[in-house]
This record gives structure tokens, C-alpha cells and sequence, in this order.
């Protein structure tokens, strides 16, 4: 065994018999300072009451910090849904899709119209600045005598999404009475489109063709085509 070696050991021996010594004298765990060569006592229940003490407090940290993190993602789970949601909003008050909400309430009225048998209008209302699809039950009344049981389906019209003016094929237009387009098993009344405008004012044509009876939504102030009568058809 070389010098350091055996040094270590006596070091290492000597610490052991202090502390020994200091357990069986005054109850306690000796604490030895190799660089001042000092032992210290400190009491058994003092030593593991300081120990407990320690752990506690590691833990509550630990609890805390686990909490905190805990808010943290309920936080960030929050914020996410709102701007999912705000999002979705935002999305469906759109020119385009209340646009084509617009022309899928035409579509649906002809369809129902041509599979049921069945009556129905679609209601422009300039005044209310709102959109709707009804079924006809009770004849033709005024908007306001509608009843609500008849309205099938409603929008809103908006700043992002404006109506100017309609005008039916007959040549009768409106921008403050209600625009009323009706459509029975053999088609509609009377064909015509709705000008609409987004909201940097660029112009829009809602086009409800009586003969093919397609519904289509085109760019700009489209003029639209009146169906020939018999003596302009020369039969």
C-alpha cells in the first residue's frame, strides 16, 4: 500500500471512529470538516427533521411548478379554440360563402319544388337587410302576415356581403320592396338576378334563369337575357 493509500484509509477511519464516538457520547451524527479538521454534532432528530423539512419543500416546488405548468396548457388549450372558433367565424361571414349560401337557398327552393310538387319563395328582404326560403301554405301574403312555421331557412345580409338591387325578367326591378322569387313544380314565376357587392364594393350577379333554371353566381352588372314571348317566337 503506497503513502496515499494508507493516508486516505487512516483519514477515513479516524472520520468513522469521530462519528461513532459522537453517536454513542451525546446521541448525535457527528459531521467531520476534512479541510478544518473539525467535528461537529448535530443531533439525530435535528439532522432527519432538517432532512424531512428538505424533501417537503422539494416536493411542494415540485407541485407548484407542475401546477403552473398545468394552467399554462388549459391557457394556451383556451386560446386556441377561441382563435379556431373566431377563425370559423370570420370565415363564414364571408363574401364568398354567404354568396353561395345565397345561391344554394335558390337551388334547394327549385329542387324541393320539382321533386314535392310543392310551392316556395325565396324573400328578399331590403327593408330587414335578411334573405329567406319558404314554403308556401298559406298563399301568397304580404311578408309580414308570413308564418313562422312556414320559413325554412334565413341569412343576413352584411357589410361584407350587400345586396343592391334585383330585377326580375319582366323588367320590374326593386331596391326597397321585397323581392319575391317563386318557384313551383314547373319552374319559376319569373327568372331575374340580385346584384351584390362585396365590401370593397366590387359588383356581383346572382343569376336566376327561368328557361334552364340554373343558378349561378358570375362577376359583375350582368345583364340578363328576358324570355321571348310566343309572338317574338313567331309560333
Amino acid at each position: 500500500m503506497d503513502r496515499k493509500a494508507a493516508k486516505a484509509t487512516i483519514q477515513t477511519f479516524t472520520v468513522q471512529m469521530q462519528t461513532d464516538t459522537y453517536k454513542s457520547l451525546f446521541g448525535c451524527d457527528a459531521r467531520f470538516d476534512l479541510h478544518l479538521s473539525v467535528a461537529y454534532c448535530m443531533p439525530v432528530d435535528d439532522y432527519r427533521n432538517r432532512y424531512e423539512l428538505r424533501n417537503r419543500n422539494q416536493i411542494k416546488k415540485g407541485a407548484i411548478l407542475a401546477e403552473i405548468v398545468m394552467v399554462l396548457f388549459i391557457i394556451s388549450m383556451f386560446t386556441m379554440m377561441v382563435m379556431v372558433s373566431l377563425s370559423g367565424a370570420l370565415s363564414r361571414d364571408s363574401f364568398e360563402n354567404r354568396a353561395n349560401e345565397l345561391v344554394t337557398i335558390f337551388q334547394r327552393a327549385a329542387t324541393s319544388a320539382a321533386e314535392t310538387g310543392k310551392r316556395y319563395e325565396v324573400i328578399i328582404d331590403f327593408v330587414q337587410n335578411t334573405y329567406a326560403l319558404r314554403e308556401i301554405t298559406t298563399g301568397l301574403v304580404a311578408v309580414e302576415e308570413i308564418l313562422e312555421e312556414e320559413i325554412i331557412q334565413t341569412g343576413q345580409f352584411s357589410e361584407k356581403f350587400q345586396v343592391v338591387y334585383a330585377l326580375f325578367d319582366d323588367g320590374e326591378w326593386t331596391n326597397q320592396a321585397p323581392a319575391l322569387f317563386r318557384v313551383g313544380k314547373s319552374g319559376w314565376q319569373y327568372g331575374g338576378k340580385l346584384l351584390v357587392i362585396d365590401e370593397n364594393g366590387k359588383e356581383y350577379t346572382i343569376i336566376i334563369n327561368r328557361l334552364s333554371r340554373i343558378i349561378e353566381l358570375v362577376e359583375g352588372d350582368v345583364e340578363i337575357i328576358a324570355p321571348k314571348t310566343s309572338d317574338e317566337m313567331g309560333f
